[in-house]
């Protein structure tokens, strides 16, 4: 990892990357400044107390509930709700990001074995094809915002409740950018490959496993990469309406209403975090497969 670091470095990778990471932090104090600065400003003149500019600036980057926070409150509570306090409190990042990851997890798993067993069946049943997937489009035009809170009051009325409404909730997320993906890379061969096995006489099974479903592997992973971030912000989204009281949602949520614009700061920068680390995991699996399949050095 160093060793491919200090390539980036000598290549003029890295360089441009952190002017332009320094140019957003600036910018982000810049704004905080300014809009926490009308409500110092009110406190400067209740308090009939002198200030310099140097005090405005201070001040306005350190308040206890900032219309904007600065990157080092937020940076410190997220410290403070990871590190500094055990993963079973009900105030921990750590707590709550599980709860988020454990339904994200499971709807990801529902969803892409939802999806290919869809795409199978769209691709080898003519009229499945014309008749399903329209419906698979379709079903994508329904706000999340929507149908979560119908879903969750549906399954409990049957005994359903706990991580699985949540994960069939992602799962319905999931779903459909498995099955566009696999199925265009199922579709993928050309008909000059496909009459070559049909020469040797090859099964539909032999002609699927061996020919279809290698072309169909880079398009299934990157179906994932997009959908697995998709199920993560749909499980926090999930979380709002459904008055989930733990999760990442569930953190938002309390901040909105508490007024705690550092904490909801915090929880978003968490569910970034998390999903950056599930793509780069999907991404990690997509180049062993791939290279496990020959498809790669």
């Amino acid at each position: 990892m160093i060793r491919r670091l200090s390539d980036r470095v000598a290549q003029g990778q890295t360089i441009p990357v952190l002017v332009v990471v320094g140019a957003l932090v600036a910018l982000w104090y810049g704004f905080a400044v300014y809009l926490n600065a009308p409500w110092q400003l009110d406190l400067y003149a209740k308090a009939k107390a002198d200030w310099t500019a140097a005090d405005l600036v201070r001040d306005t980057l350190n308040q206890e509930r900032p219309v904007l926070p600065a990157a080092h409150q937020v940076f410190a509570e997220i410290w403070a709700t990871t590190v500094d306090r055990p993963v079973t409190s009900k105030r921990s990042l750590v707590y709550h990001g599980w709860i988020t990851l454990s339904a994200t997890l499971l709807g990801f798993a529902i969803g892409t074995g939802l999806g290919v067993v869809l795409a199978v069946l769209i691709l080898h049943n003519r009229a499945v094809d014309r008749s399903l997937m329209p419906w698979v489009v379709a079903s994508q035009t329904i706000p999340i915002l929507a149908i979560a809170p119908m879903i969750i009051v549906v399954l409990n009325a049957i005994g359903l409740s706990g991580l699985l409404p949540m994960a069939l909730i992602w799962a319905y997320l999931r779903f459909f950018r498995v099955v566009v993906g696999l199925v265009m890379g199922l579709r993928r061969p050309e008909v000059q490959l496909l009459d070559l096995m049909h020469t040797y006489n090859a099964s539909a099974w032999q002609t699927f496993w061996k020919l279809r479903w290698p072309s169909a592997v880079p398009y299934l992973f990157t179906s994932m990469k997009v959908a697995v971030a998709i199920s993560l912000v749909g499980a926090i989204v999930g979380e709002l309406p459904t008055g989930a009281v733990a999760g990442l949602g569930a953190r938002l949520l309390a901040g909105s209403y508490y007024g705690q614009t550092i904490q909801i700061w915090s929880a978003l920068f968490a569910a970034a975090a998390l999903a950056a680390v599930l793509v780069m995991l999907v991404g990690i699996g997509n180049r062993l497969v791939l290279r496990r399949m020959g498809m790669t050095p």
